[in-house]
């Protein structure tokens, strides 16, 4: 098998029949084709599905080194698997010359391997050392387009937020869990009594630390030192890399809502340069990636509902802080799997791409 150059450079996505590979395949079809050929590779047991792609079907291929051959210099690899698979896999593809998009996080703390949201950073693509790309935390993508904007107009001085997240980032193993959990509760007086809600789901709590119908969890990812959470000083980090600003003081708290698609965040952001909140409004207005919805006498805000299978990062209750004249407050939702992960990625992949055009 040769990739075909032909009418673009080559590109493979690895992970493919899985959640966000589910949603970037319709995206590659949305947008603009600079594709040649597209392969779609997955584990062994997922080979031979025949999944659309480009109006197409296209047979899975085992994830082996046989699935790369042809594949060299110009030609992209997504990755949209677990950390462990990207870390052994992403090199085999860098040695034939091609680049590795990754969005897990095996490589988003190398510093050699540039950290990017093309809507802020998309200059960091062109200098990557070891051939590879890495995108965000999908909390991070969901924010991160809304406070880079404001940052290149008022200096951003100190970040804090609070996430609420969807079921779905956690995979369909996170969605398959609230619905069963919601079918459970539903139609019963559940959750006015303490444990009423423990006890119906059981032990059936799927990826999370709990129940998450009727509830909501303070915690996502792994317990780090301090009692910091592996996901909340993900976003600190990351916030750091992509805006290049290695000292800013950032407080995350990661909180797991039932809700199936669609990270929210509240920012409270703090900046160098006094805030006027209707100018940051006109600069949200004009930010890439970026929708503003901001009425609350009518009722106009963003909610996961509206940002669930759209592209961009929808803010609202945008507001200047009541104690700070430099501070600045908003919500934010995006939808995780696409704006966090597919979206982000095939961006980074198209920019690659135009390199060779």
């Amino acid at each position: 098998m040769t990739a075909d150059r032909s009418s673009g450079p080559a590109l493979a996505v690895v992970g493919a029949t899985g959640a966000v590979g589910s949603v970037l395949l319709p995206i590659l079809s949305q947008r603009a084709d600079v594709w040649g050929d597209i392969r779609l590779i997955a584990s062994a047991r997922s080979a031979g599905r025949v999944l659309a792609v480009r109006g197409e079907e296209a047979e899975v291929l085992a994830l082996t080194e046989d699935a790369f051959e042809g594949f060299g210099p110009g030609d992209v690899v997504i990755f949209l698997t677990p950390p462990e698979i990207s870390a052994q896999w992403a090199p085999v593809v860098t040695t034939r010359g091609a680049v590795a998009v990754d969005q897990s996080a095996a490589f988003r703390e190398d510093p050699e391997v540039p950290l990017v949201v093309p809507e802020v950073n998309a200059h960091a693509v062109r200098i990557r050392p070891r051939g590879i790309v890495a995108g965000p935390d999908c909390v991070t993508a969901a924010m991160i387009a809304a406070v880079g904007a404001l940052h290149a107009e008022y200096a951003l001085a100190d970040l804090g937020v609070s996430s609420y997240q969807a079921a779905s980032a956690a995979g369909r193993a996170g969605s398959e869990a609230l619905r069963r959990q919601l079918s459970l509760v539903a139609g019963t007086d559940l959750g006015e009594k303490p444990g009423d809600v423990r006890r119906a789901v059981g032990e059936d709590t799927g990826p999370f630390a709990g129940p998450l119908a009727l509830n909501v969890l303070p915690w996502s990812g792994e317990l780090r030192e301090g009692g910091w959470s592996s996901h909340e000083l993900a976003v600190r980090a990351e916030t750091r890399r992509i805006l290049e600003l290695p000292d800013l003081p950032v407080a995350v708290t990661c909180v797991q809502v039932p809700v199936l698609a669609g990270h929210s965040l509240t920012v409270r952001a703090r900046f160098e340069n006094r805030v006027d909140a209707a100018h940051a409004r006109e600069i949200l207005e004009g930010a890439p990636g970026v929708v503003l919805v901001d009425d609350p006498a009518a009722g106009e805000f963003p909610t996961p509902a509206d940002a669930a299978g759209t592209d961009p990062a929808w803010v609202g209750r945008v507001r200047a802080s009541l104690d700070d004249d430099h501070a600045l407050e908003f919500f934010v939702c995006a939808d995780n799997l696409r704006k966090g992960a597919a979206l982000n990625a095939t961006q980074i992949s198209e920019l690659i791409a135009g390199e060779s055009a």
